[in-house]
C-alpha cells in the first residue's frame, strides 16, 4: 500500500522540487528520463519523491506559485523575453522591477533562511555525516571525514510554505491571461 501526503505537504514538495528543477540540471534531467523524456539522466536516480511530480496537485502548486511570480513581477515575461539585444542600463531597469515583485511575493508566501550562517567566502569545517542535500561539494572532492573549504553559497531553504488554496483547478495552466485593449 502507498502512502499519500496532505495536500501542505505536497505544496511543500512541488515547490522544493520546481526550484531544484529549475537549478539543477541533473536533477532536471533524472525527472526528465523518469517521466520517459529523452534527457540523459547524468545523476544516480531520483529520489522515490520525484515520481510524485507528476501528480497533479503538484502540478498546480507550481504552477500557482509561478502564476504569482508572473502577477507581481512579471517574470514569466521576462525570462520568456530575448534581452540580448537590449542595452545594459534597459535590462537593469527592468530587473529591478522584476526582483521587486518577485521578492514580494516570495516574503508573502514563503519563509526562507540560510542553510549556512557564515559568510560567502569564509572557511567553513564540514563534519562526516553532513548532509548532502543541504551542502554540495565543488571543486577537487576528494577524502573522507572531517573536510574544510570555502562556503561559495549559503544555499537557501524553505521553512513555510503558505500558498494559495486553489478551488477551481481548471485553468491553472494558464499563467497569465493574454490582455486585449478595446
Amino acid at each position: 500500500m502507498t502512502a499519500h501526503l496532505d495536500w501542505w505537504q505536497r505544496i511543500g514538495l512541488a515547490f522544493v522540487a520546481f526550484f531544484r528543477i529549475l537549478f539543477d540540471g541533473r536533477f532536471a534531467a533524472s525527472v526528465a528520463a523518469s517521466r520517459g523524456g529523452s534527457a540523459e539522466p547524468t545523476a544516480a536516480p531520483a529520489a522515490p519523491a520525484t515520481a510524485a511530480l507528476a501528480a497533479p496537485a503538484q502540478e498546480t502548486a507550481a504552477l500557482v506559485l509561478l502564476s504569482l511570480l508572473q502577477a507581481e513581477g512579471r517574470f514569466v515575461d521576462f525570462v520568456q523575453q530575448d534581452i540580448t539585444g537590449f542595452p545594459d542600463a534597459d535590462v537593469g531597469a527592468v530587473a529591478r522591477v522584476v526582483h521587486s515583485g518577485c521578492r514580494k511575493v516570495l516574503a508573502s508566501h514563503l519563509r526562507i533562511a540560510a542553510i549556512r550562517g557564515e559568510a560567502e567566502g569564509q572557511r567553513v569545517a564540514l563534519e562526516p555525516g553532513f548532509d548532502p542535500s543541504h551542502i554540495k561539494l565543488t571543486g577537487n572532492v576528494s577524502g573522507s571525514g572531517r573536510l574544510s573549504g570555502v562556503l561559495r553559497h549559503r544555499g537557501w531553504e524553505a521553512t513555510e510554505v503558505h500558498l494559495p488554496t486553489v478551488i477551481d483547478r481548471a485553468g491553472t495552466r494558464v499563467l497569465c491571461p493574454a490582455e486585449v485593449e478595446l
